[in-house]
């Protein structure tokens, strides 16, 4: 059994390690309240616009008008792999470089692949095994639209510069704060709804269907990026406030442990005291 001054030490260790997972749980309880209510008021919003934007390029009468939804043979592909700049969030990193790589070796493992991360930490595992075309952790600095915007426009752009014939996203998608879902979401070329299904589409198009359509698609797709964003955002929050309380609870088990322990320690040690004392009485008294 330990000593008392080892058990003494562990405990204020121990209790020191709960005092700041408990403080980052609570920090982390705090943003993910603000990041839950932004993507829940965006979503109906990108939805809409989504809907939207597949209705009209499913009633153009070519690929030809929609440059960013001709399908071409599918050589090079990019995929977006987002997580964190930050660990102590549980699995949550750990599950887009598990989904990047179970795509990789599956989906595309006949095609030249490159990544182009949003976050530190999945860079940092994925560097090693595959080829990054860019990454970029300074997104969450100021998660923004603008600055979402110019990361969208850069992908369009390696689209129709033909550099990449598909483009896919992997990211968190926010359930609730205990649950985060793997999305695998293809950006370009946007993919067209089944055309065997005939829908009558009540719009009044001024100037122009294909004109619309052309400022919708950009607009569309730069919102759909921020959404994966804005999604991984609230479950970095929702992984770590989770995993922080997990750990809390069990610092606090192995505190009590500890204590229980020690107090034990101490029991014995003071009996043991006690003992020699009626012992050399009794030897006083022989």
């Amino acid at each position: 059994m330990a000593n008392l001054k080892d058990l003494r030490n562990r405990i204020t260790s121990v209790s020191s390690t709960m005092q700041i997972t408990s403080a980052m749980k609570m920090v982390s309880a705090a943003k993910l309240n603000k990041a839950q209510d932004a993507i829940t008021q965006m979503r109906p919003y990108s939805e809409k616009l989504t809907q939207l934007l597949q209705d009209l390029s499913a009633s153009l009468d070519d690929d030809a008008n929609n440059k960013y939804a001709q399908e071409r043979e599918v050589k090079n592909v990019l995929m977006v792999a987002i997580s964190s700049n930050k660990g102590l969030a549980g699995s949550f990193n750990a599950n887009v470089v598990k989904a990047v790589k179970y795509k990789a070796k599956n989906d595309y493992k006949n095609v030249n692949l490159d990544l182009y991360t949003l976050g530190k930490k999945a860079n940092d595992v994925l560097k090693k095994e595959y080829s990054i075309y860019k990454n970029d952790t300074h997104i969450y600095d100021e998660l923004s639209f603008e600055n979402t915007a110019a990361i969208a426009e850069e992908l369009m752009e390696l689209y129709l510069d033909e550099k990449y014939d598909k483009i896919v996203l992997v990211y968190n998608q926010f359930k609730n704060a205990g649950n985060q879902i793997i999305q695998h979401e293809q950006f370009l070329p946007i993919e067209q709804l089944d055309t065997d299904e005939e829908k009558e589409l009540d719009y009044i198009f001024e100037p122009s269907k294909i004109e619309i359509v052309k400022d919708l698609i950009p607009k569309s797709l730069k919102t759909q990026l921020f959404k994966a964003l804005r999604d991984s955002f609230a479950s970095e929050h929702g992984a770590r406030m989770t995993a922080m309380h997990k750990a809390t609870d069990n610092a606090k088990e192995l505190r009590d442990d500890l204590k229980l322990s020690y107090n034990k320690a101490r029991q014995a040690s003071i009996t043991n005291e006690i003992l020699e004392i009626v012992g050399g009485a009794e030897a006083l008294n022989g």
